[in-house]
């Protein structure tokens, strides 16, 4: 925080302690204040669930709002992703003046990566033999990248495991699913695989050609 922190902002600050010691350990409590968005957190508790602390920047969620400028309204309640892969529950509450202009937020990151691993358990348990129509919708697409997601969501849903979770044998299987797929004929597919799975482009070549090479 610095002297020219605003006074409403300033007030909020025991909000950010309160609220994280009222939800736990998996609860980050992140308040911003905008003039600085590379540098925006004044006050952060819990922060190792997105690994940022004050001085740190907002997440991406945040800064796409704010760039609507006063116009921007709260977002409530959405999935997003921290860095390293973990599954969060989120929500953006936008602070205003006395002149009703933007002048930071409050925001709230729930990591949920175990509900998520639960849910999954949980539906294998319940679920029965009885199956429903098969959806081709989601590859009528004419567009490639459209499909490239759909293809990578599908595998890691099927997966069943946020991958903040996954070790390494784990990831290899995801890509050699993708490639059994022919998810990496498609232009950029290493790329954004390397962008979900949180490893580098290199990193994803040297899984394929362990899959290669092991038949």
């Amino acid at each position: 925080m610095t002297k020219s922190t605003h006074p409403i902002l300033t007030s909020m600050i025991p909000l950010v302690e309160g609220l994280a010691k009222t939800f736990g350990k998996n609860c980050e409590v992140v308040l911003n204040e905008i003039s600085n968005h590379k540098r925006s957190i004044i006050a952060i508790s819990n922060g190792h669930v997105t690994g940022r602390s004050v001085g740190s920047p907002m997440l991406e969620a945040g800064v796409k709002a704010i760039r609507k400028g006063n116009d921007a309204d709260n977002i409530l309640n959405y999935s997003n992703k921290s860095s390293d892969g973990k599954v969060l529950k989120s929500t953006t509450m936008f602070v205003r003046d006395e002149k009703n202009e933007i002048i930071g937020c409050l925001c709230i990151n729930i990591d949920i990566s175990e509900f998520v691993v639960a849910h999954k358990a949980l539906e294998e348990l319940i679920k029965t033999d009885v199956k429903g129509d098969v959806n081709m919708g989601d590859f009528a697409s004419n567009n490639v990248n459209d499909v490239l997601m759909n293809i990578v969501a599908d595998t890691l849903d099927a997966n069943g495991k946020p991958v903040a979770y996954m070790n390494k044998e784990e990831k290899v299987t995801i890509v050699k699913k993708l490639d059994d797929q022919g998810a990496f004929l498609i232009k950029g597919a290493i790329d954004y695989v390397a962008r979900i799975l949180c490893v580098s482009r290199y990193t994803i070549y040297n899984y394929l050609d362990e899959i290669r090479v092991n038949g």
